[in-house]
């Protein structure tokens, strides 16, 4: 395979290659299945927890959504920014994943034309067509949630990334610092995918490029300050709920990531990688490389670096957790490209194209039915119970105050009509409050407020701790409760379980 003027390879494998306008229609209908696979069954599934506080936070007044940004949330503030601007469209549960939707479909095309300026048109189109089939993407792309707009940053800042070396003008440069600062604040964990593009300059042999993009890194991190100070003045409290992963949890992780079809397709996709980068392996010794073997560094160390450094760091405060890291799954599809495309003959090209999409598509059939790595709760219908179970001047408590959230959106939606239960905990005023969201129980009010009521609701949400008892907050208020009512009913869904404590014995139907 020759090679053009820059030392890339021509887009396909005769001498004339594919013209353009097959190449952008080859393109498109990537793209087109990749919408069709993110739309299809958009509202399935129910919103789960973290959906419904992103649809909170969104819909606070002004104040209070500037200051739960500052004092807990800041982490997902630029997505929250465009759901904001998002609800005023629309508040259905498919109009606000279809944010996430568009955010994933426009990722395809950009990773095509990132594997286009790393190699060839023919890499870029096979990661592309893997990522538009890809089971881990298709669920995050299906859920009010900033993960698939911190995988579209983290693109665009690769690819001028990459547009800097070659090309270091002052609107490559401008897009470049916008698109890495930006990411950022899509998601704090970016900042590993930042630094995995410095720490593959060292290899390069090329010091005016790296003297170069070094001044754009300033402007960088002095837009990400406020970051810094966020995470000296909370540090890690949202993050209390990670668990150090085992070796099963890893292998489970790298199935999910691989695309949830087995370990066939996580066996298929390793090999098409260590045959990807057999033109790197010679000078995997080597302090300085070309930029011909540089790129393979460079997607290595994306891929590599922001999972390995959470992992060490995990010893000792656990922060690992896979969707964190889903900035990285465009490296890995792109090595796997390049190890497709090694087979040189388009008779063996489609054919392992092939395999690997339909191994990705038992993942992706099995996503739809089952998710992949989250323990979803189910809002929507353990909302639709209590409602139509809840009687006029019911109380109701939430074992996590963020648990309101997603109850609150699914009520919204209810075409019920029967009166709501009386929220006493949390509860600050008319409208949800940056308080609601953090507040601790004040017991001494509710044993004030609570004899008022014949009946209160618990809602319990995922409140058995790691040692698989009630934590602490549940027993804390169920004690409360028994104290007051001598009657208790229980219903369970999944991730959630409903407690109603009552003065007389009774079933919870009105």
């Amino acid at each position: 395979m020759t090679a053009d003027s820059k030392g890339r390879s021509p887009a396909f494998g005769g001498s004339q290659g594919r013209s353009t306008a097959s190449l952008l229609s080859t393109l498109a209908a990537i793209t087109g299945a990749a919408a069709s696979l993110r739309f299809h069954a958009l509202t399935a599934k129910s919103f789960w927890f973290d959906e419904g506080v992103s649809v909170a936070i969104a819909r606070l007044d002004g104040y209070n959504f500037l200051r739960i940004l500052w004092r807990r949330e800041a982490n997902m503030s630029l997505y929250y920014l465009f759901l904001r601007g998002w609800l005023h469209l629309g508040s259905s549960e498919f109009w606000i994943r279809s944010l996430s939707v568009l955010f994933a479909v426009v990722s395809v095309p950009v990773l095509y034309f990132l594997g286009k300026r790393l190699f060839d048109a023919r890499v870029g189109l096979i990661a592309s067509a893997l990522l538009a089939v890809n089971a881990y993407y298709i669920q995050y792309s299906q859920e009010a949630r900033t993960y698939p707009l911190m995988v579209l940053l983290c693109l665009i800042s690769s690819l001028y990334f990459l547009q800097c070396l070659d090309d270091p003008s002052r609107s490559n440069r401008l897009i470049y610092i916008l698109s890495s600062g930006l990411a950022v604040y899509a998601h704090f964990y970016s900042v590993l995918v930042l630094m995995a593009q410095w720490l593959s300059l060292s290899f390069l042999d090329l010091e005016e490029a790296r003297r170069r993009i070094k001044n754009d890194w300033r402007w960088i991190a002095l837009s990400i300050l406020p970051i810094f100070g966020f995470i000296v003045t909370t540090g890690a409290g949202p993050l209390r709920w990670v668990q150090r992963p085992g070796a099963t949890e890893l292998w489970d992780d790298a199935l999910a990531f691989a695309g949830n079809g087995g370990p066939l397709l996580l066996l298929t996709c390793g090999i098409a990688v260590l045959a990807g980068t057999l033109p790197a392996w010679k000078t995997c010794r080597m302090r300085r490389v070309s930029r011909e073997q540089w790129k393979y560094h460079f997607l290595w160390i994306w891929l590599v670096f922001p999972p390995l450094l959470v992992l060490i760091i995990s010893f000792v405060k656990p922060l690992f957790v896979l969707r964190y890291f889903i900035s990285s799954l465009p490296a890995l599809l792109l090595l796997v490209a390049c190890g497709i495309v090694r087979l040189r003959r388009p008779a063996w090209i489609v054919p392992a194209v092939l395999l690997l999409i339909l191994l990705s598509w038992r993942g992706t059939v099995r996503g739809y039915q089952q998710d992949i790595d989250i323990q979803r709760d189910d809002w929507r219908f353990a909302t639709q119970y209590l409602l139509e179970h809840a009687k006029p001047g019911d109380a109701l408590l939430f074992h996590v105050p963020m648990g309101r959230m997603p109850y609150e959106f699914y009520r919204s939606l209810s075409a019920s009509g029967t009166a709501a239960p009386v929220v006493l905990y949390p509860h600050h005023a008319a409208r949800i409050t940056f308080l609601d969201f953090v507040e601790k129980p004040d017991y001494p009010q509710l044993e004030r407020l609570l004899p008022q009521y014949q009946r209160v609701w618990l809602v319990l949400n995922h409140a058995e701790g790691p040692d698989g008892r009630p934590d602490r907050r549940s027993q804390e208020l169920s004690d409360m409760l028994g104290r007051l009512y001598p009657h208790t009913e229980m219903e369970g869904f999944l991730g959630i379980e409903f407690l109603l404590y009552s003065r007389e014995k009774s079933l919870a139907s009105p």
